[in-house]
């Protein structure tokens, strides 16, 4: 008998009146806003504007959801469309049922959309960006717990994972793979933060660090896992998903490090414009070589001014002292 464990909740939706409120779609949802929050800091710390972040995000996030849905679905898909299954809950995406890869795969194209748009590089933005999209895995994967879903093998560990009886799960105490993989985003988070800082990573290889770390945890806690998978010479489909990306990215970071080292001088040009344009209104301009006082409209305050009786009259003569 397990004297410690992770309770689940006993429903994933709240009614708020006749609003249903999804704790799968609410992770989601905070998920999101803290990668376009933190995304934005980094991004203006590089030399980008503000809200530039989110006018993307508005092309990415899109095409995300749907391709997480689109990977999940056709990986999965007896679980939709075999037997005695409703082909229409295919479409139900608040039950659960989102794909990193496809989600990574499909958004970039969103991403690309919106830069193409802005004249900015997508290497550059995916860069600050990466840690948020980290961030926002590691809340979204609490989704998972409101479903009770996606848990690992059966234990009896401390922090093991109580799951109550339901359609296609067994009561009992199980790994909490979804907390495992949370923790592990915050840490890959924390990696990336660090190696831009200490490399300056540039041209698309911080996003590049992003994937395969995650890849590297993403393996061992798929491994875990004892939900229904498709299986390839032994391994879950998703394990194999996650060795290959995995050298996909590193093999970019190599390459993109010897063609192109060093990061971006300047990622948003329209920054770049805007900022000049703010000097000059604002005055902040230095004399031209070679101008004069009285070229800036300003008297030295070195020179006296000539008595006005030394002053030379219109008609040439100087003026006699009165008597």
């Amino acid at each position: 008998m397990n004297l410690a464990y992770i309770p689940s909740p006993s429903t994933g939706v709240i009614d708020l009146g006749p609003i249903p409120l999804r704790g799968y779609a609410f992770c989601i949802i905070i998920g999101v806003f803290v990668a376009v929050w933190f995304g934005n800091k980094r991004w203006v710390a590089r030399g980008g504007r503000a809200g530039t972040v989110a006018d993307i995000a508005v092309w990415a996030v899109p095409f995300g959801l749907v391709g997480g849905r689109l990977y999940h679905v056709i990986t999965d898909y007896q679980l939709y469309f075999s037997d005695g299954e409703d082909w229409v809950d295919a479409f139900k995406i608040w039950q659960g049922g989102l794909g990193i890869w496809g989600a990574i795969a499909l958004g970039a194209v969103g991403a690309w959309i919106g830069c193409r748009r802005r004249g900015i590089p997508l290497p550059a933005w995916a860069d600050a960006l990466a840690p948020g999209i980290a961030l926002a895995q590691a809340c979204g994967r609490w989704g998972n717990w409101f479903n009770q879903e996606l848990y690992g093998r059966a234990t009896d560990v401390p922090w093991a994972l109580k799951i109550s009886e339901g359609p296609n799960r067994v009561a009992g105490t199980y790994h909490p793979t979804f907390l495992y993989e949370s923790l592990w985003c915050i840490g890959v988070a924390l990696l990336v933060i660090w190696a831009d800082r200490r490399f300056k990573l540039g041209h698309g290889r911080a996003f590049a660090l992003y994937v395969a770390a995650y890849c590297a945890g993403r393996a061992w806690i798929e491994y875990m896992r004892v939900d229904e998978a498709h299986h390839i010479l032994g391994l879950r489909l998703n394990v194999w998903t996650a060795l290959i990306v995995f050298v996909l990215a590193v093999t970019y970071i190599v390459i993109s490090a010897k063609v192109r080292p060093g990061r971006e001088e300047i990622v948003e040009p329209e920054a770049v414009d805007a900022a000049g344009v703010e000097d000059t209104e604002s005055g902040d301009t230095e004399p031209s070589a070679g101008a004069t006082p009285a070229d800036a409209g300003a008297k030295p305050a070195d020179v006296e001014a000539e008595p006005e009786a030394d002053a030379p009259k219109t008609n040439g003569e100087a003026e006699t002292a009165k008597g």
